[in-house]
């Protein structure tokens, strides 16, 4: 039975038993679900202000909008290996390269989707609960199923990027997108 959306009343969605989805098709589905939120906020970053930081600690305008522009790629360096150490340099497609202008950033992303895709559509749910590992300087940060480590330290370590970015376009006077609700700028 098609269930109402609250926020996307005249597009229905079907209910689906959990028991039904496999663990493949959830995080396609979130992926495409995030990949629309972050286009939208990627394409209020302004040309320009790529230099701005709110505090001299903080990351600049133009990192962190290329670090959220990226982050999805990272789905298939989780599924196709079994870990990513740092300071191996076979894991230089891992760091953020900074974007020099949105076309750019929406470029990336639109890559980094397509790739994750591909990795998802090829893997299975017994990958999916296999461990992923996590290293830097030798030691192992971080080991677990990669469905956890994609829910984790791709979709949440995303969402607070993708918050973080809006507050930046905040300061920066350019507008922020309605994501989960309305927002300041879009409220109907």
């Amino acid at each position: 039975m098609p269930v109402e959306s609250p926020t996307l009343a005249a597009a229905p969605v079907e209910a689906v038993s959990l028991k039904q989805m496999s663990l493949k098709q959830f995080f396609i589905d979130k992926l495409d679900r995030e990949a629309v939120l972050i286009r939208k906020t990627l394409e209020r970053v302004p040309e320009g202000k790529n230099d701005f930081r709110p505090h001299q600690r903080s990351m600049t305008l133009g990192y962190l909008a290329s670090l959220v522009s990226g982050i999805l790629g990272w789905i298939p360096l989780m599924i196709d290996r079994d870990e990513l150490s740092i300071d191996d340099p076979s894991s230089e497609g891992f760091r953020t390269k900074p974007q020099a202008n949105r076309a750019a950033l929406l470029s990336a992303l639109e890559t980094g989707l397509a790739a994750a895709h591909a990795s998802l559509r090829a893997t299975t749910d017994q990958h999916l609960l296999t461990p992923w590992a996590f290293k830097m300087g030798g030691r192992t940060i971080q080991q677990q199923p990669r469905s956890i480590m994609i829910a984790d330290a791709v979709f949440s370590h995303l969402a607070h990027h993708r918050g973080q970015l809006t507050v930046y376009l905040r300061l920066v006077d350019s507008t922020v997108p309605a994501l989960y609700g309305p927002s300041a700028d879009e409220f109907n």
